[in-house]
Formats: structure tokens, sequence, C-alpha cells
């Protein structure tokens, strides 16, 4: 199962594969798989910002010796949740319930509370992890909008362009909740990125638990794969072709895997490894996907700790 961790400089060659950012004003449907365009949009960012790569590269060298020197945070971290909805239709603006539905799935999916974390197979078992990190909601912030579907350059965060501005996102997560479309469930900003854009965008009709019609993406695992990577950790299959994630404990993964794979679900990567197909990082259906490793937390929490990207979340 164990994966050698990439250097920083390899790291950044996983992002060359090229892929279009999605047009603002694309229309919207009910996706037939998982679609999160957190490494199209880094891709993009890079591009834009080549200084991006450096600190990125610089995150991820002290990530490395975070995780060598055991200089983990101790103790429990509570992120406050800014919730900035962008509607256009009575359907987008989605109730206050639906939005503290998806904080509370967050609080499970972090610390282990999550009903199916005890179908996690016993081959996993070992390595199967409490991330240990709390949600609280903060603020709702509504507003009213002509647009139809706001693509995946930032737009909605923006609000010169229509949207909503970040609130403190040194100090909270924002989450703007709004229609992607292009069959965009969601995406995120990777540790390093500019404030004024940090956090995740979910879709509107995937966030919380949005109700059987909105199914196979209707229990909130967008938003806990999102805010991962807003944490840090990488798609399982390292967006390439038996890539890496940068986490030593889980099984290199052909590719992205939808809906409900069998277990188990074997790998033609060397070694033939069964894969992680339930891991939260990985493209599965809701139900389908319930763990974090313990190699993820090691990651997140390297985040967190003094001289960390996200250290100032991690302040009383």
């Amino acid at each position: 199962m164990k994966k050698l961790l990439l250097t920083a400089s390899v790291a950044f060659l996983m992002f060359s594969c090229q892929k279009d950012n999605v047009n603002e004003d694309q229309s919207s449907k009910v996706s037939a798989h998982r679609g999160c365009a957190s490494h199209a949009v880094l891709e993009q960012q890079l591009k834009d910002n080549p200084q991006l790569a450096s600190r990125m590269a610089d995150i991820e060298n002290f990530t490395n010796e975070a995780i060598k020197a055991g200089r983990l945070v101790n103790g429990k971290i509570e992120i406050p949740v800014v919730v900035n909805v962008l509607y256009r239709t009575t359907a987008e603006n989605i109730s206050l319930a639906q939005i503290q539905s998806q904080i509370d799935v967050l609080n499970k999916d972090f610390n282990a509370t999550n009903s199916d974390y005890n179908q996690v197979p016993a081959l996993f078992s070992g390595v199967k992890a409490n991330v240990g990190i709390s949600f609280v909601l903060d603020q709702v912030i509504r507003k009213s909008t002509t647009k139809s579907s706001w693509g995946t350059a930032d737009a909605m965060k923006n609000s010169k362009k229509g949207g909503i501005a970040a609130t403190s996102p040194t100090t909270k997560l924002n989450m703007w909740v709004c229609t992607i479309g292009g069959g965009i469930l969601g995406y995120a900003q990777f540790p390093g990125g500019a404030a004024s854009t940090d956090g995740v965008a979910i879709d509107s009709k995937y966030f919380g638990l949005s109700g059987s019609a909105n199914a196979p993406y209707n229990l909130g695992r967008t938003a806990t794969h999102e805010v991962g990577h807003w944490m840090n950790l990488r798609h399982i299959w390292g967006d390439a072709t038996c890539g890496s994630d940068l986490v030593a404990d889980t099984p290199v993964h052909n590719t992205a895997n939808y809906g409900k794979p069998a277990y188990p679900h074997y790998s033609t990567c060397t070694g033939t490894p069964v894969e992680m197909t339930m891991n939260y990082m990985d493209y599965t259906d809701d139900d389908a996907m319930y763990m974090f490793s313990a190699g993820q937390k090691s990651r997140v929490d390297a985040i967190f700790v003094s001289g960390g990207a996200r250290n100032s979340f991690a302040q009383p």
C-alpha cells in the first residue's frame, strides 16, 4: 500500500495536463459523474501566477518536514464557516436547514462519526482516521443574481462580477453555493492561493442533504471532498494514471472511480493493489465514500501547525 512521496518539483509536473475551465454561462443539469474542477482551477492559477508554484512547493516541503518531525496540531481546531448563497431561482436559495445539514455532515466526516465509517474494509481498518477538525456555521450571506451559472473562474467570489467577496478568509472558511454549470459539482482552492479567492464553491444541488432528486450526490460528500482539497489533499489517483496523491498509506489508483465500485477493486498499477475507492478523495457516489486515511490526516494537520499555510485557523 505504501507509496513513495514525490518531491515538490516532481509533484508539480502532475499539473501539466490541460483542461479548460468552465465558461460562466454554461447551463446546468444533474451530473452523471462526479465532477470536481479543483485540479483544473489550480492549473489555470499556476498559469496566471508564476509565483504560485513556488509558494505551493514551499508548502509541500514544509508539510513533508512537519510530518517527519511529528510537529502536528494538538487539540481541537474549530473552523468558522461563512456560506455565501448566490441564487436566481427559489431552489438555488437553499434553506438554513439545508446549510446546517452540510455543516453537520462535515463534522461527522472529519471526526469519523459518520454512520458508514464502520463499513471500512478490514484491509484499510488500520489506516482509517479521525481527522479531528470541527466546523461551526458563522454566517450566511445571500445575494440575488440574474446569472444562470457561474463557471470555475471564481466570478462568484468577486463582487464586481456580481458575486460575494470573501469574508475574513484567513480565519474563516468561505463556501460559495451557486449553480456552477458544466457538470461541475464543486471546486476548491488549495493552500497557497490568493486570500480573496480562498475557499470552496459547491453547486447548490449538491450542498448538504439536498434530497433524492439530486442523488447520488445528495449526502453532502461533495463539500467533504472539496474541503479536503482546501486542507491540501489531492485526488487519490494523483490526477495522473497511476499517479501519487503524496500520501504514503493510500494505494496507487489507475484513475478516478465512479459510482459504487464492488470491493475489492484492483488497480492495474504496479503491485495491483486494492484501491481505496471509499476514500473521500476519489470520485465515487456520496454513499460509497466514507473515510480519510492516517496519512491524509497527517497532511491536513501539517497545514495548521506554526508556520503552516493555514495556521491562522488554529489560533484562539
